[in-house]
């Protein structure tokens, strides 16, 4: 397996404390293509991902689809602005932003259409030599579901020995890509060694079927540790992590319909709403670990989506309810993300009773854990060489519920309080 004897520690939640060393001569065994960026402060899967990565060989993360048209959309990556196009090592990890002259993007206008390919047949045709340099020697290298796709053939074309893997983080429909994108994905996708979605309601965007698998996100279990004190007075307390997709209006109703709960709005990307009640507490950005304690110690959750239209992936996907299930935390999110699990409430969003509703089931609900999660290194071997678990086998275009190999929903752990 891709997994080393030698290195075997886990990486931990928040590596913002933490130096790897590494062979400066070693070649790069793990390439991530990704519209992240490794050193943001904010971090999604994928980090975690090569955080693993980063404990099992020489690591490389290339960050696609920023230009100066970043500035436009407030890009997360804008502080590492002036370090774009330079390879910087980062807690063991190389990371390269590269910065276009321009990136090309969905214009969502079909008579733009032909502009639209143009641009990324240009952006295609123009890969920076690091990126050349870094797909000729990876021994595996990893695409997150967005423009990285488009990379694919060039992969395939400079290095056809190398392990190809789609990491499907989102659909691309859901994130509104390109018809580019989504023709690229499609061209490539019976070519990948596999294709790890994080939820199988993704399956029927896979033009495949020999190399799909359902990897979910997987967690570290060192955050119950992480988690304590309480951060809270006495009382009741509620608390909403996150900005995607934020709906102030589902906190405002709350908290007009339960003045005896305080609810705690965490990095929200809104500073205090008008329609907000004096129980409502609203934070900035706060680093990830510092979040914990909030969620641990929380009477209930919410995960405040903002449109009833969701993909019904993210009853899967989402972080901040894969984070609430691990503490055990009853949860209240719009019925479509409701999924499988016992502990989720849901509402119909913009509909002030039906949130009431939910939170009176919250508030009523047991403490228990509803899904046991992979930690990140077992998430990672599955990521790696999927084929060696047969029970991820996703049938494609099958969006009927399937029991994740991980969980036991039917019979769930109870948690103290």
């Amino acid at each position: 397996m891709f997994r080393t004897e030698a290195m075997t520690e886990q990486a931990p939640t928040d590596m913002s404390d933490t130096t790897r060393t590494r062979d400066p001569a070693a070649p790069g065994r793990f390439l991530v293509l990704s519209a992240h960026d490794y050193r943001t402060p904010r971090r999604a899967n994928i980090h975690f991902i090569s955080d693993e990565l980063a404990t099992r060989g020489h690591t490389r993360f290339f960050s696609l689809r920023y230009s100066a048209l970043s500035r436009w959309k407030n890009d997360i990556r804008l502080p590492l602005d002036a370090r774009a196009n330079a390879v910087e090592e980062h807690n063991g990890v190389e990371c390269f932003l590269w910065k276009a002259a321009l990136h090309p993007f969905n214009t969502r206008r079909r008579w733009l259409r032909p502009l639209e390919n143009l641009m990324f047949r240009w952006y295609v045709r123009s890969p920076p030599p690091v990126l050349v340099a870094w797909l000729r020697e990876a021994e595996v290298i990893i695409f997150e579901s967005g423009t990285a796709v488009v990379f694919a053939e060039l992969a395939k074309k400079l290095n056809p020995s190398a392990r190809l893997i789609y990491r499907a983080s989102d659909s691309l429909s859901a994130i509104d890509s390109a018809h580019y994108v989504e023709r690229a994905f499609a061209e490539a996708a019976a070519d990948m060694d596999a294709i790890a979605l994080v939820s199988p309601a993704m399956a029927g965007e896979v033009a495949s079927q020999h190399n799909v698998y359902h990897i979910g996100h997987g967690i570290d279990p060192e955050i119950e540790q992480l988690a304590d004190p309480s951060p809270y007075a006495s009382g009741l307390h509620a608390v909403a992590v996150g900005s995607m997709l934020f709906d102030p209006s589902a906190i405002a109703a709350a908290s007009h319909a339960f003045p005896e709960v305080t609810f705690h709005v965490i990095g929200s990307g809104h500073g205090r709403m008008p329609g907000y009640g004096e129980n409502v507490v609203v934070y900035g950005e706060m680093p990830h670990a510092q979040t914990l304690r909030y969620i641990k110690h929380a009477t209930f959750g919410l995960a405040p989506y903002a449109s009833a239209q969701l993909p019904a992936y993210l009853a899967d996907s989402s972080l901040k309810l894969l984070q609430y299930d691990f503490f055990a935390l009853p949860a209240i999110c719009p019925h479509a993300i409701v999924g499988r699990y016992a502990s989720r409430f849901g509402y119909t969003p913009g509909d002030a009773e039906s949130i009431a509703e939910a939170i009176r089931g919250a508030l009523q609900a047991p403490r228990v854990r509803s899904r046991e999660c992979l930690d990140w290194p077992a998430t990672v071997d599955r990521l790696l060489e999927p084929e060696l678990y047969p029970e991820l086998r996703v049938a494609p275009f099958d969006s009927s519920p399937h029991p994740l190999p991980f969980a036991t929903p039917q019979e769930p752990s109870r948690v103290p309080a």
